[in-house]
């Protein structure tokens, strides 16, 4: 065989290789390829390995089946006038009984369906004042989702779902409503900060008021005691000492009760009281007026019950005791 009968064989060989190789392609799960003989539609081709005739039939495309995401970054104006960035993913497939349409009638999808959502966007938001965007972002997300899945069907895709994934007004407009609501906060604080001094102000007053009473009822039970315990040392001492009066058993207990008060004052270092004269003649002075203010309250008791009018104390005193 001459050298050139062999290399024809060899170039005819590698030809053929190649044709062959070139017949057969393979198509990743979730994946269909579009298959034109001629520049025509053909066939779809799904998961697997696949044959095509050489020159002839060629692989124009792959469509992806699984579920994608584009996200959309808008800027637009809210009902005051405030001017938010906002970003919109959309989660979509193509549906598989209409590959065809997906693949032949839109040449861009993600172009459309940001057009899509630009539109809707722009259309809902400048109806909406910027408080309430962040409220209603999820009815903003269905609108743009129930207008895709209108439109984007017909083109052979379906819509799963629409999220508002970020709003974010301009730095400054932020920092503004960050200081209104430190504000109101500071408001609603200070409220409550007086609202706290209020009650315990009011629980103070009524725990005062309750301290004073009982404290009022302390002394009235004191003094009550103290009366009875005279009451009851009266008359035991009248009963030991026949032809002592009531009026001289008070004048002892009084100048019992005084002399405990002075041997008081002065056992305390640190007393305070005012002294008044208690010379033996003083006392006695001291005695007599005391006696002479119950003969009084007594007799003003008598006339107001219908009695003899009272008779002053000192009128019947001797006269040297008034003389002195």
């Amino acid at each position: 065989m001459s050298p050139f009968i062999a290399i024809a064989l060899a170039v005819v060989g590698l030809v053929v290789l190649v044709l062959l190789a070139s017949s057969i392609f393979t198509v990743q799960q979730r994946t269909v390829a579009i298959v034109q003989r001629l520049g025509k539609f053909r066939r779809e081709a799904g998961p697997g390995l696949h044959v095509k005739i050489p020159l002839i039939d060629t692989v124009a495309g792959r469509i992806n089946l699984r579920v994608q995401q584009l996200d959309v970054r808008i800027d637009t104006k809210t009902e005051d006038n405030v001017f938010v960035n906002m970003v919109v993913a959309v989660q979509y497939f193509v549906l598989p009984e209409k590959v065809y349409d997906a693949f032949y009638r839109l040449e861009d999808a993600n172009r459309q369906i940001t057009s899509y959502v630009f539109d809707v966007v722009r259309a809902q938001v400048p109806n909406i004042k910027l408080d309430d965007v962040f409220a209603k972002k999820d009815d903003i997300a269905e609108a743009v989702k129930v207008e895709l899945s209108h439109v984007m069907e017909g083109f052979g895709y379906g819509i799963l779902k629409a999220l508002v994934t970020d709003i974010e007004p301009d730095a400054r407009v932020k920092e503004s409503m960050n200081e209104i609501n430190a504000a109101l906060r500071m408001r609603v604080a200070a409220n409550e900060k007086g609202e706290a001094e209020r009650i315990l102000r009011v629980k103070h007053a009524e725990g005062d008021a309750q301290s004073k009473a009982l404290a009022g009822r302390g002394i009235a039970d004191q003094r009550a005691a103290i009366i009875a315990g005279l009451r009851d040392s009266v008359d035991e001492f009248r009963k030991s000492v026949p032809g002592t009066t009531a009026q001289d058993v008070m004048s002892l207990v009084l100048m019992t009760q005084y002399f405990d008060m002075l041997k008081e004052i002065g056992a305390s270092s640190r007393s305070t009281a005012i002294m008044i004269p208690h010379s033996p003649g003083n006392v006695g002075t001291l005695t007599e007026q005391l006696r002479n203010a119950m003969i009084e309250a007594n007799q003003m008791a008598e006339a107001a019950n219908g009695g003899p009018a009272p008779t002053p104390p000192h009128a019947n005193a001797p006269a040297t005791r008034n003389r002195a």
